[in-house]
């Protein structure tokens, strides 16, 4: 659960107005631990809030657009929404399991990426880098 960031703070500071199904989209997003599915998502909110399915991914659509909101390949044609990078929340890496597909944070020290580098070599604009570690987590390897 993240204590720090200012969900309010973050829909002005991006040009979104403040609503509260927006609010609470990225509130169920930043404290959560793992990337969460669209489904996963709006199964949380329709616990306490009657909100609508589609609205829910009109707002995680505009969310990414926003680049509040990161949306992860989460193996196979899934996508997955975990915080964008911001002063609370560095960027990382994520490991997909192939055996139970569940997608989990990594450290952001675990791995690196010279972005300095890539950018002297790479003729365009890098606007974001998504990394992914495939394997089997520690839980199937003990099945």
């Amino acid at each position: 659960m993240c204590h720090h960031c200012d969900y309010s703070g973050l829909l002005e500071t991006s040009g979104l107005g403040h609503t509260t199904n927006r609010h609470r989209v990225l509130e169920v997003i930043g404290n959560n631990s793992t990337p969460l599915s669209a489904q996963q998502i709006f199964d949380t909110l329709t616990r306490t809030d009657n909100i609508n399915r589609v609205t829910v991914y009109r707002i995680l659509d505009l969310l990414v657009e926003k680049g509040l909101v990161n949306r992860i390949s989460g193996g196979g044609r899934s996508f997955v929404y975990g915080l964008a990078p911001n002063e609370n929340h560095p960027a990382h890496p994520h490991f997909y399991c192939k055996a139970c597909g569940n997608l989990e944070c990594l450290n952001p020290q675990s791995l690196s990426v010279d972005l300095q580098s890539m950018q002297r070599t790479f003729a365009g604009v890098i606007e974001n880098v998504e990394v992914r570690v495939d394997g089997v987590c520690k839980n199937c390897l003990k099945e």
